[in-house]
């Protein structure tokens, strides 16, 4: 099976580029996007042709911001649904989450919230720890309950020094403050495994986001901030997993993962 992550960064602006183009090509089982940036009606309006897939959405509120979907073949023995970490009103406006349930795992598909300072000078780091706070309760929860989970984000945060090509220039920087590496840290240390690095623990120089500015993305001066993470019934079952890098048309590039 091949599971597939991507934060599009807006999925009507590439859908042109590279939606019916790069499934094709990969083939996904299981294809998970984060920052749709759209509604459903406009997806269905605008996107959709791929009769041969079945999805679930979840779009925030706002126009043009955030939202989440997870698309899957048909013929995958899946069950839709819905949780009670949706229910946390300020985290479900934003369509931070999707969940599919497929007998034998659960997948949660997701997108961290940055924790910039937005332009009105709302704080926004503390509103993204406490979603760490009961994105892992739930996590825990499932697992707690039996589950094999896999958890595909864009967690925006680097996970450690070697993720990130300018750690002593980022140190006080969004993405890799201290607390959010703690933060980090801990969801690994308690059920889950970041896989890449499970699989590459010394690499280097390989990153999943790269800043529009300055040609950072041709001289790879990039952040790890995309991670497939997963309990240990899953981490065996892990035949590949690696980032797509020459897939463009987002400032993130693809994670795949294969069981």
């Amino acid at each position: 099976m091949k599971i597939i992550s991507w934060n599009v960064n807006g999925i009507r602006a590439v859908a042109k580029k590279w939606f019916r183009e790069f499934v094709a090509e990969y083939n996904p089982d299981i294809l998970c996007i984060q920052e749709t940036k759209a509604f459903e009606d406009q997806f269905l309006k605008d996107v959709w042709e791929l009769d041969w897939y079945d999805y679930i959405w979840h779009s925030g509120e706002r126009a043009g911001y955030a939202g989440t979907a997870i698309f899957y073949k048909k013929h995958l023995s899946a069950e839709k649904t819905k949780n009670n970490f949706w229910e946390i009103e300020h985290f479900h406006n934003d369509g931070r989450m999707t969940e599919v349930d497929f007998w034998d795992f659960v997948i949660l598909n997701g997108y961290f919230p940055n924790g910039w300072t937005r332009a009105n000078g709302q704080e926004m780091l503390t509103y993204k720890l406490d979603f760490y706070k009961h994105l892992t309760s739930y996590c825990n929860a499932l697992k707690k309950s039996g589950r094999e989970v896999i958890i595909t984000w864009d967690f925006n945060i680097v996970h450690t020094r070697i993720d990130i090509a300018r750690p002593d220039a980022n140190e006080n920087t969004i993405w890799f403050l201290p607390i959010e590496r703690e933060t980090i840290w801990n969801f690994f240390a308690e059920w889950y495994t970041d896989v890449w690095r499970h699989k590459n623990p010394w690499v280097v120089d390989t990153y999943s986001w790269w800043s529009y500015r300055a040609g950072a993305r041709p001289r790879n001066v990039g952040w790890r901030i995309d991670y497939f993470a997963v309990t240990d019934g899953i981490l065996e079952r892990v035949t590949d997993v690696q980032y797509l890098c020459d897939v463009m048309w987002s400032d993130h590039c693809p994670v795949m993962m294969e069981i």
